[in-house]
C-alpha cells in the first residue's frame, strides 16, 4: 500500500462561540485535533465549521472509544473501513455531513486514504472526494504514542467556566446567560476571599468590567495567585454583550498560537487589517456606543480570505465615536478597539 510518510500529532483546538449580529448563538466546543506534518489537518479542508470526535466535552466513555476507535482497536464505525474525521459541532450526526476517511494497517504503520465529505453510510469518492488530501502513512510507534496518550494522561479538562467581575448587575446578567447559552459556565461576584482554591480552579478566565478599581482586581488576581490557579484575565471593553462574548472566547482559546487560522487583527485609520493563516471565512463586525450609550451593530465584512494579510475598509457610519471591531473565523475570535 503506497502512500509517503507523514508526522502525526495532537493539538488542542477551538470551535469559537459567540452570539453573532444577526442574533444566532454559535456554541463552544473544545477539542482535540490531528496535526499532520506540523500543521493542522482542518485547515487543508478550507472554510469547515467542524470538530474532531476526540471533543473534551463528551463523557469520558466516548471520549475512549473514539480514541480506540482510531487505533483500530474496534471495527469501523462506517461500511469500508471508514472513520468520522471531523463531524458537525452541534449535533455530530452524520446527516449534517462529515469528513471521513479510510483508516488501515499496513505493518506497524496507520494509513489515511481516501478522504470524503459523507452524509450518509456511503461515500462517494468520486463525487464527495477531498482528492487533493492524503494518503497519509504514519510510523507505528508515533501514531499510537499521540493517541495513547490521551487515555494515559490525567490532564485536566478544558476549563470552560468564567468569573465575572463587574458593577452593572443586570449586564453581567446578560453577558452570564449568553454565555451559558453557548456553553460556557459563568458566575457573578464581587469577592473571592476564602474561596477555596478547588473552587477557583474550576475557572478558565476572570473577566473585569470597566468601573471595577485596580484595588479589586489587583485582590482578585491575589487570590488566584495566592490558590496556585492560572486563569486569563479579561478587561471588559465596553457595556455590549456580544463584544464581551467574544473577548471571552478569546480567553478561553487554549490552542497554540502559531496553529490558529486567524493570528491578527488591527484596526485604525477607517480600516480593519486581518491576517489568516490558510483559506477561511471572515467576518467583521463594528459595535458603537453613541453618546447616550446605546449600542449600534454593523456587519462590515463576510468573505473568504486567503492566507495573509488584508487590509479591509470599513464604512465611516460604522465605526464613529467610540467602536470596536470583532474578527470571526469557525475556530478563533479577535477583538480591537478602533485607534484614533
Amino acid at each position: 500500500m503506497s502512500a509517503a510518510y507523514a508526522t502525526f500529532g495532537l493539538a488542542p483546538a477551538m470551535r469559537a462561540g459567540g452570539v453573532l449580529a444577526n442574533g444566532v448563538f454559535q456554541v463552544h466546543r473544545d477539542f482535540v485535533d490531528f496535526i499532520v506534518d506540523g500543521r493542522p489537518l482542518l485547515f487543508q479542508l478550507s472554510d469547515l465549521d467542524a470538530v474532531s470526535p476526540l471533543a473534551s466535552d463528551v463523557p469520558p466513555a466516548i471520549f475512549t472509544a473514539q480514541v480506540r476507535s482510531l487505533l483500530l482497536e474496534a471495527d469501523a464505525p462506517l461500511p469500508g473501513g471508514r472513520y468520522v474525521i471531523y463531524g458537525c459541532p452541534d449535533c455530530a450526526d452524520l446527516a449534517c455531513g462529515a469528513v471521513t476517511a479510510a483508516i488501515a494497517r499496513d505493518g506497524d504503520d496507520y494509513i489515511w486514504q481516501d478522504f470524503a465529505w459523507q452524509t450518509d453510510e456511503h461515500a462517494d469518492l468520486e463525487l464527495n472526494g477531498y482528492h487533493g488530501i492524503g494518503p497519509f502513512r504514519f510510523q507505528g510507534d508515533e501514531y499510537r504514542a499521540a493517541l495513547g496518550s490521551l487515555l494515559r494522561e490525567a490532564a485536566e479538562a478544558p476549563r470552560r467556566r468564567v468569573l465575572l467581575v463587574g458593577a452593572r448587575v443586570a449586564l453581567l446578567a446578560r453577558l452570564a446567560a449568553a454565555l451559558r447559552t453557548i456553553g460556557v459556565g459563568a458566575d457573578i461576584t464581587d469577592d473571592v476571599d476564602g474561596v477555596p482554591a478547588d473552587e477557583l480552579r474550576a475557572y478558565g478566565a476572570v473577566a473585569f468590567g470597566r468601573a471595577v478599581g485596580e484595588e479589586q482586581r489587583a485582590r482578585i488576581r491575589r487570590a488566584f495567585t495566592d490558590a496556585g490557579v492560572d486563569v486569563t484575565y479579561v478587561d471588559g471593553l465596553a457595556p455590549i454583550v456580544p463584544l464581551l462574548v467574544a473577548q471571552i472566547e478569546h480567553a478561553l482559546d487554549r490552542s497554540p498560537l502559531d496553529r490558529r487560522r486567524l493570528t491578527r487583527l488591527v484596526a485604525a485609520d477607517g480600516e480593519a487589517g486581518v491576517e489568516v493563516t490558510s483559506p477561511c471565512r471572515v467576518r467583521l463586525t463594528a459595535y458603537r456606543l453613541d453618546r447616550l450609550y446605546r449600542t449600534h451593530t454593523h456587519e462590515v465584512f463576510d468573505g473568504v480570505l486567503e492566507p495573509g494579510r488584508h487590509r479591509i475598509p470599513l464604512d465611516a457610519k460604522a465605526v464613529k465615536g467610540e467602536a470596536f471591531v470583532v474578527a470571526r473565523t469557525s475556530g478563533s475570535v479577535l477583538v480591537e478597539p478602533m485607534a484614533r
